[in-house]
């Protein structure tokens, strides 16, 4: 009697695309590093982070380093002050280090979304989308926080998902996934409502598994073979001992005239200090918004716009005017069909979005700007390229590729003033201030 074609095929096993995602993140490299040390000199907050990033040169340097940019964890700054060190007190020294965590953030987020949807074109797509979408690459290409932030929780994200995936490498992958959590909030703080969220998700697998032993059983999603307790270690008490390292070099930080508030008034004390500073009403500013702004894409933020280097130069902050857009009704989507067929991917990263946007409806911060949508962006961006793979599947495959064409050619046309590139004249920025927001 015949075997049946059923019982004698090979189960299906996509093929990694792991080559996509090293080259795509090359890619990025290039596009984010050229023209990485212009403007030559500080421009929007870097005036802010570079003095804080030198006072740990002049501290290794046997010298005094004051401890400035109170309200802020060290991370970035010490990442920052890493790149100084490497290449020098100029805009290379000043800027590769974010450059590298962009990078890193294009390539551990297409590993994530891999290892949650085990999708080749999607993960190819959210490369593509993320290359293109304008937030990555400006962030990337100037000496602030955001960008350190995002790499960390890449690297969590995709850790998390490999441990979900490959359960025969769950501790290490989840322990690993701890030390990325802790360092993404030592790099910036809005990191942490999307930091407790693989601890959760954990539990709450673990309790609908129905397990009796709740909290010492090794059975069961999302990683058999570690227990709620265990989990509870990677997840919680690994961070929050990354976190309190990062901290080390700021006892260091001070003088007897404005001594370190670490070593004046511990970890505890400095954290009372930061929430205050945090909280502090600032004035007004030009370029403030709020979150239904960003979610419409309709107020953006010029990081620069004056003559230097030799032209008239700018770089704005706006997201791709076509994925910002459609990549709402993505989310829904995601949503929806996420819920009726226990699509992990599609509800973690609606859960991803909700998260990161929603620190923003209850901040007690009063003055908001368009960089707070960074991490909500690219939860959407993701998205939208699980939404793209489902347009393709039901047969559209042009609009799919059309989707990713029609971004990269809008990210083309920006380009210019994405990398501050010489522009025509004092008027130029008129060729890219489509609505009144932009300009």
């Amino acid at each position: 009697m015949p075997v049946s074609d059923t019982h004698t095929a090979a189960p299906y096993h996509p093929r990694d695309p792991w080559v996509w995602c090293l080259a795509l993140s090359a890619l990025f490299a290039l596009l984010a590093g050229f023209r990485l040390t212009t403007p030559s000199g500080p421009f929007f907050d870097e005036v802010h982070y570079l003095p804080a990033a030198r006072q740990f040169l002049d501290v290794w340097a046997g010298l005094t380093g004051e401890y400035v940019n109170r309200e802020h964890p060290l991370l970035g700054k010490e990442l920052i002050a890493l790149g100084i060190y490497l290449f020098g007190d100029g805009p290379l020294g000043w800027r590769i280090m974010p450059l590298i965590a962009g990078t890193i953030t294009v390539g551990a987020s297409m590993r994530a979304l891999w290892h949650a949807s085990e999708d080749r074109f999607a993960t190819v797509a959210f490369g593509v989308l993320m290359i293109t979408g304008f937030h990555l690459i400006v962030q990337s290409r100037i000496a602030m926080l955001d960008i350190f932030m995002a790499a960390f929780l890449a690297l969590a994200a995709w850790q998390f998902a490999a441990a979900i995936r490959e359960p025969e490498r769950g501790r290490w992958r989840l322990a690993l996934t701890g030390v990325a959590i802790g360092c993404a909030m030592a790099s910036k703080w809005n990191a942490v409502p999307l930091a407790m969220v693989p601890g959760l998700a954990f539990f709450a697998a673990r309790l609908s598994a129905g397990r009796r032993r709740l909290f010492t059983s090794r059975r069961g999603v999302p990683v058999p073979g570690v227990s709620l307790l265990e989990a509870a270690l990677w997840l919680g008490l690994v961070p929050l001992a990354v976190y309190a390292l990062t901290f080390v070099p700021g006892y260091w930080l001070g003088s007897e005239l404005r001594p370190s508030p670490l070593a004046e008034n511990g970890l505890i004390g400095l954290h009372q200090e930061i929430l205050a500073l945090q909280q502090q009403v600032l004035a007004p500013h030009a370029y403030q918004s709020n979150w239904p702004q960003w979610v419409s894409n309709t107020r953006g933020i010029w990081y620069l716009y004056e003559h230097v280097d030799g032209a008239q130069r700018g770089v704005l902050l706006i997201g791709n005017p076509l994925t910002m857009l459609i990549g709402l009704p993505a989310l829904v989507w995601c949503l929806v069909s996420g819920l009726y067929r226990a699509d992990v991917a599609k509800v973690g990263v609606v859960i991803g979005y909700g998260v990161a946007l929603g620190l923003w409806l209850i901040a007690p911060k009063p003055v908001q700007f368009y960089y707070h949508y960074f991490m909500p962006s690219l939860f959407l961006l993701a998205a939208l390229a699980l939404s793209l793979r489902d347009i393709r599947r039901a047969g559209h495959q042009r609009i799919a590729w059309g989707v990713l064409i029609a971004s990269t050619l809008l990210f083309a046309i920006f380009y210019p003033i994405l990398t501050a590139a010489p522009l025509a004249g004092a008027d130029s920025f008129m060729t890219w201030a489509w609505i009144s927001g932009w300009r």
